[in-house]
């Protein structure tokens, strides 16, 4: 259970991502009935409770450091282990009781991490802590020691179900929120291995379920996080959401049959076949490489309105913007990927005309990418000098075309393949257009008055060479007016296709 190291956090890309969904800046939390446990064990404790609002719900995480001396028995370190975690436990029953009435509409997930680390001076920042002020001093004296030393040594340990049923269930049994409980170790391979935050989202709910099923049936439901986290990407669940989407999508007539590559890899982790583990490998791939692009992108954006006056009005809107290209599973980042690699392998002919893709979320039925492939000829109508100061009117075109009332965004991304000195870039254009509310019934409507117009072309914008026009009438004007972007962004090599 207990095996000490030395180590640093590496979350991966998620963790970066989740911090563009966090609501307020990290509160410190004091726990209940803690005293005795560090005067008695020489221990001290830092508590910061993270509030994340993501688009499926709220997930509260709060993060627990446990300060030990080097020389704790395993005895000891188990008792204070358990101190603390009974300490979060009252404490979040306190919390619970007091905001029951305030929200009870948005499904909330409490998460606690817990990571012990020895400490030289854990011992000395104990020895008068009966006020404020020394408090703060021991935190600094902590502080200074992590620095010094640079990497904390940390003891790698775990819970599980089988801890969660033998210590915790009597605990958890009154409470309408349960706490899922990891250690620092699992949290970190967690995150590593789910890469995006819908993904961590839904293994939340599914740990929180296997759990719950270890308790009914009085048999732990998985021995270890890591084989909890194999399953669950393992699982053909993990598509459910994507195939609700795809089937609505052909319900509203935008693709005539259902997402060949969802299919083949639903399939391949139905019956367990060997390609299920390349397919995974895929997305994984996929997923890194979304976040890599998303990142420049949002560094971009940051940077320039950092260079505005008025920095803190255009926050909100930065955050809303940022969290449409992040709020991507692992499946609908590998379609958008495998769109940009498909580029290469184009006839010449296509390449030289520019042509156009539609690619919709699989994640989030609201949101619809237009991926325009700019032409070669530099004349032509679908060159980038033709499409790029259209941008925004094709994103408004597009969303009237589009006969969903679900529609909220519509995103462009204007593509040119530059290759140089043997090195592949791709010069990006990005307009993320907010869409007003419309009724299924205004968009059905809009849609059959553009189809009598088109005289029946109402699929020539589908892998066809992009028009440079815009609708005769334009129900949906700008919400927000965001930026358009200009970005040079490196193809990362890969050693696989996907």
């Amino acid at each position: 259970m207990f095996n000490s190291i030395t180590g640093t956090s590496d979350g991966g890309y998620l963790v970066n991502e989740l911090a563009c969904y966090l609501q307020t800046d990290a509160l410190d939390i004091a726990l209940p009935n803690m005293q005795t446990i560090e005067i008695r064990y020489e221990a001290h404790y830092t508590a910061r409770q993270y509030h994340y609002h993501l688009p499926l719900g709220k997930l509260q995480l709060l993060a627990l450091i446990l300060y030990l001396p080097s020389e704790t028995s395993l005895a000891n370190i188990e008792t204070v282990r358990m101190a603390a975690v009974k300490a979060v436990l009252a404490w979040q029953k306190t919390k619970t009781d007091s905001s029951q009435d305030k929200d009870n509409q948005a499904l909330v997930y409490d998460v606690l991490v817990v990571d012990i680390q020895f400490s030289e001076d854990a011992n000395s920042s104990n020895n008068n802590n009966s006020d404020n002020n020394d408090e703060h001093n021991n935190d600094n004296n902590i502080e200074h020691n992590r620095q010094r030393n640079q990497l904390p040594k940390r003891l790698k340990h775990e819970f599980a179900a089988r801890y969660f049923m033998e210590n915790l269930v009597v605990d958890m049994s009154d409470h309408a929120q349960r706490l899922q409980v990891f250690s620092w170790h699992d949290w970190c391979s967690i995150t590593l291995a789910l890469q995006t935050p819908c993904e961590l989202w839904r293994f939340l709910g599914y740990h929180l379920d296997q759990l719950q099923r270890s308790v009914s049936s009085h048999v732990a439901s998985f021995e270890s996080e890591d084989m909890l986290v194999t399953q669950f990407l393992s699982s053909a669940l993990l598509f459910d959401h994507a195939i609700t989407i795809d089937n609505a999508l052909i319900k509203y007539g935008i693709q005539q049959a259902p997402n060949s590559a969802l299919v083949a890899m639903t399939l391949a982790q139905k019956n367990k076949s060997q390609t299920a583990q390349m397919y995974q490998q895929h997305r994984q791939q996929a997923a890194t490489l979304w976040s890599q692009l998303s990142t420049q992108m949002i560094q971009t954006v940051s940077a320039e309105l950092t260079a505005q006056a008025n920095t803190e009005s255009l926050k909100p809107q930065f955050s809303l913007w940022q969290q449409q290209l992040l709020d991507e599973s692992a499946f609908s980042r590998h379609e958008l990927i495998r769109t940009l690699y498909r580029h290469p392998k184009q006839e010449l002919a296509l390449q030289k005309t520019g042509y156009v893709v539609h690619q919709h979320s699989y994640e989030n039925l609201g949101r619809h990418y237009v991926l325009i492939f700019y032409g070669q000829d530099l004349a032509g109508q679908n060159s980038k000098a033709a499409i790029q100061p259209n941008l925004q009117h094709i994103a408004q075109d597009v969303a009237t075309r589009l006969p969903m009332a679900e529609l909220h965004h519509v995103i462009i991304l204007g593509i040119d393949f530059i290759s140089d000195a043997g090195e592949t870039f791709m010069d990006i254009d990005l307009w993320i257009q907010p869409v007003n509310n419309m009724t299924q019934r205004e968009r059905q409507l809009t849609k059959q008055i553009q189809r009598l117009k088109q005289q029946g072309a109402e699929q020539q914008d589908i892998q066809q060479p992009v028009a440079k026009k815009q609708a005769a009438k334009k129900p949906n004007e700008p919400v927000n007016d965001l930026p358009q972007i200009r970005l040079n962004l490196s193809i990362p090599a890969r050693k696989d296709k996907l």
